[in-house]
């Protein structure tokens, strides 16, 4: 399994254009931007869709052109801006499934042509799996705040299994029984919030992410070999050399956007 992180940011991404904190300092300093949280599987299945990921993929040397199913966790603009369907209309395309929780799909349907049969739309609840792609796909249930329900994924193609967890404060309880013993491979795990311990639960930060990936492998979930990787950060996390320092202590990295993991 290939994976390519098409974007690693917040909402606002990294820098945020507004602030001169340290963090947004260091990153211009550096030139690190970070964009919209979005993953590229394979190159056939795409994990959210945000204003940001279709000129990601095209900056780091890709096409979504093979892409056969979109799965999208929730409703906010970060991670869905279904105008993708209309620019994908312009052009001749494969067969496309869309994946999501209901608003999720509301919101797309506003954006498909009635005579358009290559686009298929699918909710998706929490604990349910779609087989798409050739990935088994399955929808956990995070602890979010979107337009309607949120969900996460754990991709399994068969040898590998991903756990794609943005946006989700602590897993809730169903979440952590569902991914026990899963032994996954990678865990892509949001860390928004960084140094930042009061902005509720809806998110995670530093204290909570090192807490959750003590419980995926007290689950035997996340095992020695399993490649944790911290995504949607944000401008509240301290400048990268110290940010990398924190997450080294709970066995995780940050990547820039680009990156490609052999999962």
């Amino acid at each position: 399994m290939l994976v390519t992180l098409l974007g690693t940011g917040s909402a606002d991404g990294l820098p945020n254009p507004w602030c001169r904190c340290p963090t947004c300092a260091d990153a211009r300093e550096s030139g690190l931007v970070r964009c919209n949280t979005s993953v590229l599987v394979d190159g056939r299945l795409l994990l959210d869709c945000g204003p940001e990921t279709p000129r990601q993929a095209g900056r780091f040397g890709h096409d979504l052109t093979e892409v056969e199913a979109v799965a999208i966790g929730h409703a906010h603009h970060d991670h869905l801006d279904p105008s993708f369907l209309l620019y994908r209309s312009w052009v001749d395309g494969r067969p496309l499934q869309v994946i999501g929780p209901p608003a999720v799909i509301d919101h797309c349907g506003q954006w498909l042509d009635p005579a358009d049969t290559s686009v298929t739309l699918r909710e998706v609840a929490a604990g349910e799996q779609v087989n798409v792609a050739g990935y088994s796909l399955t929808a956990l249930e995070a602890q979010h705040h979107a337009f309607g329900k949120a969900v996460l994924y754990l991709v399994d193609d068969g040898s590998s299994r991903l756990l794609y967890a943005t946006d989700t404060g602590p897993f809730p309880p169903r979440t952590l029984a569902a991914l026990r013993g899963t032994r996954l491979d990678a865990v892509l795990l949001e860390e928004t919030f960084g140094t930042k311990t009061d902005g509720g639960e809806i998110h995670l930060h530093l204290e909570t992410f090192g807490r959750l990936v003590d419980q995926l492998r007290a689950i035997e979930a996340v095992t020695p070999t399993t490649q944790v990787v911290a995504i949607h950060l944000s401008h509240h996390n301290p400048p990268l050399a110290d940010l990398q320092e924190a997450l080294a202590e709970f066995g995780a990295l940050a990547h820039p956007d680009g990156t490609q993991l052999r999962v």
